[in-house]
């Protein structure tokens, strides 16, 4: 019997984690895998929830804790926490020796621990890549995609830009976004048990607000914050808020919004478990922002979103997302747009829920002796 595959993911947010926890949890079943995790970033912040302990309650091994610089959000900050990232995942992966590292999407922490398994002659697998965005996160994306030996793509167009960027065809699987996987059943609680946790009016209407600032536009996220609370109030809209990511900008966001949520306007969470956020995505009257759980999850309960600014432009998306700038009456106008929508049907670009399941077979399945899946020799 072959030993089990090494197979170490690097995660750094409850975004991406939440994303991937239930293909992490297959790979951990697995007879032919062996699942290490390498924990940086928010996840070992207060600030941020310290979720790293929900990585601990779920059961999956964390082999090594990478901290980084925490203060004041810069685009400085976080280009200097790359280069502490890189120094403690190249530590953390000549002690750990996996056969694969495996990451997903656009961040520092990604492109961090695949320069670091680049240099240890390491294959790496990139899930989400070949995706279009806005701002830094789509170089950041795309940088990591050619750092990668493997990819496993959400979509058919993501599959042939990856190829057209002069990735190996055989080695781009179009296997869907692993976030959709057991997404309806993590819907833990309905309309009524979460307005009551909330202090909300189940028939008044409400909207799920997740707005992280764009690093170019760092300086004025606070004000694009704003614009969108107050065209949410005009609305007559119930508004629950959680706090934005660590990137350049969120010091200003958050305090906005702890603001806000002292003078009673909103309700404001630092960070929900994944069951309870799909919970309000699912219940929602619009959800609004910029985050890619808009563009990707929400589209699979219908949930009409308001999409905010340049974050997410390009990407795909599904017939629920209604795209506005950062102008005030451009958001007035797409709100009432989105107000005015019954709820889709389900459908969705990304996926039918199968990612993880097709992820492990292929983790288990790719060939990792061709010199293409050592050296990025094409």
């Amino acid at each position: 019997m072959k030993p089990a595959r090494k197979i170490c993911y690097i995660t750094g947010t409850r975004a991406d984690f939440g994303l991937m926890q239930s293909t992490l949890q297959l790979i951990q079943q697995s007879d032919a895998l062996e699942l290490s995790i390498l924990v940086t970033g928010m996840h070992l912040s207060r600030e941020y929830g310290l979720t790293v302990d929900q990585i601990r309650a779920s059961g999956l091994p964390v082999s090594a804790q990478i901290k980084v610089e925490e203060g004041p959000s810069t685009g400085a900050l976080m280009a200097k926490n790359i280069g502490r990232m890189l120094i403690g995942f190249t530590e953390a992966l000549e002690t750990v020796r996996p056969d694969v590292v495996l990451v997903l999407g656009d961040r520092g922490e990604m492109l961090a621990g695949a320069l670091a398994a680049v240099h240890l002659n390491t294959p790496v697998v990139h899930i989400h890549g070949g995706e279009r965005s806005g701002t830094v996160d789509e170089p950041v994306r795309h940088a990591i995609s050619k750092l990668a030996n493997f990819h496993f793509v959400a979509t058919d167009e993501s599959k042939a830009r990856l190829i057209r960027m002069g990735e190996i065809a055989d080695h781009v699987h179009a296997v869907g976004a692993p976030g959709l996987d057991g997404l309806k059943q993590l819907v833990v609680a309905d309309r009524n048990t979460l307005c009551a946790s909330a202090g909300f009016d189940p028939a008044d209407r409400i909207a799920l607000l997740l707005y992280h600032p764009v690093l170019q536009e760092a300086e004025s996220s606070a004000d694009y914050a704003s614009r969108i609370l107050d065209s949410l109030r005009a609305n007559r809209l119930q508004i629950l808020a959680l706090k934005p990511n660590s990137d350049a900008g969120s010091a200003e966001v958050k305090a906005l919004l702890e603001s806000r949520a002292a003078s009673g306007e909103i309700s404001l969470v630092t960070h929900l478990p994944r069951p309870e956020f799909v919970s309000w995505m699912a219940a929602c009257d619009i959800m609004i922002g910029n985050s890619s759980g808009g563009i990707i999850e929400a589209a699979s309960f219908g949930t009409p979103v308001v999409n905010i600014g340049s974050r997410q432009n390009l990407r795909q998306r599904n017939a629920n997302v209604i795209d506005s700038s950062v102008d005030r009456a451009d958001i007035d106008r797409a709100i009432a747009r989105a107000l005015a929508m019954s709820r889709f049907d389900g459908y969705n670009v990304y996926g039918n829920g199968t990612a993880g399941k097709r992820i492990v077979e292929l983790l288990a399945a790719i060939d990792l002796s061709g010199p293409a899946a050592k050296a990025n020799v094409y």
